[in-house]
């Protein structure tokens, strides 16, 4: 446990490698759920993992501009600057926020499937599956705050793809019970889908987009403004995942994590 911007964040350490990599998890889950790649991460890295605030062990409740703070103030206070760092989901856009605000602590980055929808939202063909994608996350709220955080969780699996919630072994949907308020505090910020893509535009390191084959629709074409965005960046689909590819493809997520590192890396 570590103390940092007065808050208490739980925090693990995985293997013994000069390269310093940070995992950040998106809603709903924690750093736990990061173990089925971390196996093999932490072959080849030091690998950081965390619980964000409100999650699990970790004390507070947030909005994206805090938890940007703590990612920048964790890997200044563990000494890991500058990281590799990987965020999913919402990790993602807490990453990609980082990435334009404190380039210095940086040596690259890769997000999979930000729900950064205020990019596809002005866009006549995009705009109405982000919007029913927002819609969903305002009715998955309005259950948590009415007491239903199981109801909640299993409506925001669904969401994902039909079957989802009975896929999920009953850790995983425990943990998703337990961190039903954290994700109504994230999503009810009104910076939750927001992000200018000028504030990325000049990330001078390498960044990788990954997206899933079998996602749902609407984080495809935010992965592609992104990409727009940012010339250099790196994308990249991984067959059989979707929006958890370290929960549902660990193997191959984690060898384009490491290929991904190793050809910026001497």
């Amino acid at each position: 446990m570590v103390n940092v911007n007065n808050v208490k964040l739980a925090y693990e350490i995985h293997g013994t490698g000069e390269i310093p990599l940070v995992m950040v998890h998106g809603s709903w889950i924690a750093r736990r759920q990061w173990e089925p790649v971390v196996t093999q991460l932490a072959d080849s890295f030091r690998v950081l993992t965390y619980d964000r605030r409100g999650y699990s062990d970790s004390g507070g409740k947030a909005n994206v501009r805090e938890n940007v703070a703590d990612l920048a103030a964790l890997i200044e206070h563990l000494g890991m600057a500058p990281a590799w760092v990987v965020g999913n989901s919402f990790g993602g856009s807490i990453t990609l926020r980082l990435a334009g605000e404190r380039p210095d602590l940086l040596q690259g980055i890769t997000a999979h499937e930000p729900p950064l929808f205020s990019m596809v939202t002005t866009d006549s063909a995009t705009a109405p599956i982000a919007e029913e994608d927002m819609r969903t996350d305002a009715a998955v709220a309005e259950r948590i705050a009415s007491g239903d955080h199981a109801g909640a969780a299993k409506q925001f699996a669904e969401a994902l793809g039909p079957g989802t919630w009975t896929r999920f072994p009953p850790d995983i949907r425990q943990t998703m019970i337990d961190n039903a308020i954290a994700f109504r505090d994230e999503v009810i910020d009104p910076d939750f889908y927001d992000f200018d893509p000028e504030w990325i535009t000049d990330f001078p390191h390498p960044v990788l987009l990954t997206q899933g084959s079998q996602s749902p629709p609407q984080y495809a074409p935010v992965i592609t403004r992104l990409a727009e965005a940012i010339p250099s960046a790196e994308v990249s689909t991984l067959t059989e995942a979707g929006h958890v590819p370290h929960m549902e493809s660990p193997e191959a997520y984690a060898e384009e994590i490491i290929a991904f590192v190793r050809r910026y890396t001497p």
